[in-house]
């Protein structure tokens, strides 16, 4: 049995922030950074990442507090820290130039850094990305913020609550999430301090940078699932482009690999001016 809490053979580690950053980097071509949602974890692209690295270096981190990165020692788990971390790892691998595509916390973390650092991105890709202050709290979520529940929940974390919020996540008709996603969900969860991490993460009072969101000047393409709150992105982003999955839940990346992979090459190869090949 492959264990998820474990390093893997294509495991790579950068030190940005006093934190061991875990990532993985396939691929050649322009750079494209994949970022994660809460609760999840670099393996959140797998199956996108394939079909990606035939066009682009792809980079794919570990964000803190997550999977094989976990915890940091200070506990700050806002957003512009998470922002100014991933400009950090960046940094430190030497790419001055990268697109950026999020899914969730991932997508929110993405347009943070179209507007701290749009001199670096060559495209954006929010992928049923949040940040607006009306976006509804899921309930895996909500449990945290109960102060009865909250120092259980730092000791353990039910498989089978892992196992229901990852179905509530994914849309009806998605076979998607099985025995070895909810085993490396629940894997990763219970690694030294991450399910602290995601207690204090979930208890962060963010900042609201929703009114600068139209400000962005990044290339911009906003993918979305019909059923899901798709905020306001393709709004508020001066040009941005948006697609729309008819039947796709929350983890749009994992549920349509393909459709996602797709829809990144197309836009970054138009509308980025960058070659995909």
């Amino acid at each position: 049995m492959s264990s998820w809490s474990e390093p893997q053979p294509d495991s790579r580690f950068a030190v940005v922030d006093g934190l061991q950053l875990h990532y993985k980097r396939t691929g050649r071509g322009p750079a494209l950074v994949l970022l994660h949602g809460s609760a999840s974890s670099l393996q959140h692209f797998d199956r996108a990442a394939g079909p990606l690295s035939e066009s682009f270096d792809v980079i794919r981190p570990d964000l803190p507090g997550f999977g094989l990165t976990g915890p940091r020692k200070d506990r700050d788990y806002r957003i512009p820290t998470y922002t100014s971390t991933v400009a950090g790892l960046l940094e430190a691998l030497g790419v001055p130039r990268y697109a950026v595509a999020g899914n969730s916390l991932g997508g929110n973390i993405a347009w943070n850094l179209a507007l701290d650092h749009p001199e670096r991105l060559t495209g954006l890709v929010l992928v049923n990305a949040t940040g607006y202050p009306e976006k509804a709290i899921p309930a895996g979520m909500r449990l945290t913020r109960n102060p009865l529940l909250r120092p259980v929940l730092r000791r353990v974390m039910p498989r089978g609550a892992i196992e229901r919020n990852l179905r509530s996540a994914v849309g009806p008709g998605s076979t998607v999430v099985d025995k070895a996603m909810i085993d490396r969900a629940h894997e990763l969860m219970s690694r030294p301090g991450n399910r602290s991490a995601f207690v204090d993460f979930c208890n962060t009072d963010q900042p609201d940078r929703s009114a600068q969101i139209s400000r962005i000047t990044v290339p911009t393409l906003v993918l979305r699932s019909a059923a899901v709150d798709g905020q306001h992105f393709a709004r508020d982003i001066p040009g941005a482009k948006e697609l729309v999955h008819p039947h796709g839940g929350h983890l749009l990346p994992e549920e349509e690999p393909r459709w996602v992979a797709d829809a990144i090459v197309e836009f970054l190869g138009s509308s980025a001016g960058t070659p995909t090949h």
